[in-house]
C-alpha cells in the first residue's frame, strides 16, 4: 500500500490537497456515485448497498470531518469568515453559517471554494485505500461539482418533488414554504437526471427499493469485473 495514503489528513496544507487520482487509476477501483435531491432516499439506498457488503463513502460525513477542531479547512473558514462563526467549543456553528449563506450566493461560493476541494481530496484518499473492486461514493451535490473526474458511473435516486416536499416537512418539522426554498436552492431534478447512468425511482415500498438495489448490485459487480 502506498504510504502516502497513511498520512493523517490534517497534515495536508490548505489549498494543496493531494491528488490521489493516479493511485485510483492504478488500483482500478470502479466508483459508482450515488446522488439525488434532498429527501429522495439516498441514505436508504446507501444503507442497502452497505448491507450487501459494498463500501460506502459519504461526502456529507467527510464534510463534517474536515471542519472538526484542528483541521486546516476549519482554520481557513475562521480566517475567511471570522471567529464569530465558531461556537464556544471552537467548532463550526453550522446553523449560523447555513443562515448566512442561504440567501447570499457570494458567501456560499467562498465557503464552497474552501470546503469542496478538501472534501474531494479526502474522498479520493478514502477510495484509494479500499481493497474492494468497487464502491459507492455518495455526493449529494454532484451537479454543482467538477472535482470528481475519476468516477465511473452515476446513480441518481429520483422522486417527485411533491414527495420530497412532504418528506422534508415531516423530517425537519418545517413549513411548506421553507421546504420549497430548500428545494429551489438545489440543482433541478432535470439536471440531476441528465447526469444519470442509472436511476432508482424511490416512491414505492422498501421491498421495491431492495429489489432495485439488488439488481444494481449485480450489474455493478459485473461492470467492476470487466473494468
Amino acid at each position: 500500500m502506498d504510504h502516502e495514503l497513511l498520512r493523517p489528513f490534517r497534515r495536508f496544507r490548505l489549498k494543496t490537497w493531494p491528488d490521489f487520482s493516479r493511485i485510483l487509476i492504478q488500483k482500478d477501483i470502479f466508483v459508482v456515485v450515488l446522488t439525488g435531491g434532498i429527501a429522495s432516499g439516498k441514505t436508504a439506498v446507501s444503507d442497502l448497498f452497505a448491507k450487501l457488503g459494498v463500501p460506502v463513502i459519504d461526502t456529507d460525513l467527510i464534510a463534517h470531518q474536515i471542519v472538526e477542531p484542528g483541521q486546516p479547512a476549519l482554520d481557513q473558514v475562521s480566517v475567511e469568515f471570522g471567529r464569530d462563526f465558531l461556537n464556544a467549543e471552537g467548532r463550526l456553528d453550522r446553523r449560523k453559517m447555513r443562515d448566512a449563506i442561504f440567501s447570499n450566493p457570494e458567501l456560499k461560493t467562498r465557503l464552497e471554494n474552501i470546503l469542496h476541494p478538501a472534501i474531494a481530496a479526502e474522498a479520493s484518499r478514502q477510495v484509494a485505500l479500499l481493497d474492494e473492486p468497487w464502491c459507492i461514493l455518495v455526493i449529494p451535490l454532484l451537479v454543482e461539482s467538477d472535482l470528481f473526474p475519476w468516477i465511473n458511473r452515476v446513480l441518481v435516486v429520483d422522486v417527485e418533488e411533491k414527495i420530497q416536499i412532504n418528506r422534508v416537512m415531516a423530517r425537519d418539522e418545517i413549513s411548506r414554504e421553507q421546504a420549497l426554498a430548500i428545494l429551489n436552492a438545489q440543482s433541478s431534478r432535470q439536471d440531476r437526471l441528465a447526469l444519470a447512468d442509472d436511476i432508482i425511482e424511490n416512491s414505492g415500498s422498501l421491498e421495491q427499493l431492495q429489489t432495485r438495489v439488488d439488481q444494481l448490485y449485480q450489474q455493478y459487480t459485473a461492470l467492476a469485473e470487466k473494468s
